[in-house]
């Protein structure tokens, strides 16, 4: 099985430190499920970038993949109303 790399950008750090506790740890649980599956049934692909989006209740998770390296990098963790400023 192919394992990808989660790297989370420095904003995206701060974004998920400032989320309750409960959302916290099912955003983490999220991250963690895109190792193994970086384009889950759930995930959108954005029209604006070549970006990913996947839900997490009322959180959105925006990331890129870059295939030949196994890494996905995550760029902004929010809420819906916000992420996509």
């Amino acid at each position: 099985m192919i394992v990808y790399v989660v790297l989370l950008k420095r904003s995206a750090e701060k974004e998920l430190d400032r989320l309750p506790g409960d959302v916290h740890g099912r955003i983490v649980a999220r991250l963690l499920a895109l190792r193994e599956n970086p384009r889950p049934a759930n995930a959108r692909k954005l029209r604006a970038r070549e970006a990913y989006r996947v839900r997490v209740g009322d959180y959105r998770i925006l990331y890129t993949i870059d295939d030949p390296a196994r890494r996905i990098e995550v760029f902004s963790i929010a809420h819906r109303r916000e992420v996509y400023r």
